[in-house]
């Protein structure tokens, strides 16, 4: 069965959502003892979310690369995630979605959430026909994610090297088995709407 193009796909409960991020140790150690983000963790600068396993370890190389050593798992309100969405901006003008770019222009200066959607990882990390989603949050957002969205923080680094393993091993169907199980997110019609999912 094909994937829609723009399908938010993620670990979830009827409470929470599980996201990912990598930090250097200074960052991830603090996070994951408080279960909180805090410093040196700054949160006056952008912090970007993805709720793709694979996605993530596209980013930090499965952990390998500098400063992404350590991959959390951040487990967050579904409706923190959801205000996250309604209140995005898409990263570049898409004219399914904007009436024009000028819209776009003034959502972008107003909002304090980005999304965008990138290729969805293999297990080889590899491209995909189908998108991730990743989400940006700058300002009002990430004091809220912080201090009111963050359910719980774990280093799932150990995971990450172990599915790394099988992969290099060539052993890919048990690398897929060992991987968190994500499922299509069912997003508010009108949510879907502002970040761009398809239907």
């Amino acid at each position: 069965m094909s994937v829609p193009q723009r399908q938010v796909r993620a670990a979830y409960t009827v409470r929470t959502v599980t996201v990912y991020q990598a930090y250097p140790a200074e960052i991830a150690l603090p996070a994951v003892a408080a279960q909180r983000f805090v410093p040196p963790f700054k949160p006056d600068r952008m912090t970007w979310i993805k709720p793709s396993f694979r996605w993530m370890m596209y980013r930090c190389g499965w952990g390998t690369k500098p400063g992404q050593e350590h991959v959390l798992a951040i487990e967050i309100t579904r409706s923190g995630f959801e205000w996250a969405l309604a209140n995005a901006c898409l990263s570049h003008y898409d004219r399914d979605v904007y009436p024009d770019a000028g819209a776009w222009q003034e959502r972008l200066r107003v909002s304090p959430v980005r999304v965008q959607w990138d290729p969805e990882r293999s297990i080889r990390l590899a491209p995909l026909p189908h998108r991730s989603l990743q989400v940006g949050l700058s300002g009002p957002a990430v004091p809220r994610y912080v201090d009111e969205w963050t359910v719980g923080i774990t280093d799932v680094t150990e995971r990450a090297h172990r599915v790394h393993e099988l992969v290099r091993q060539g052993k890919d169907d048990l690398a897929t088995a060992s991987l968190p199980p994500e499922s299509p997110y069912p997003l508010p019609p009108a949510v879907r709407a502002i970040v761009g999912a398809s239907r």
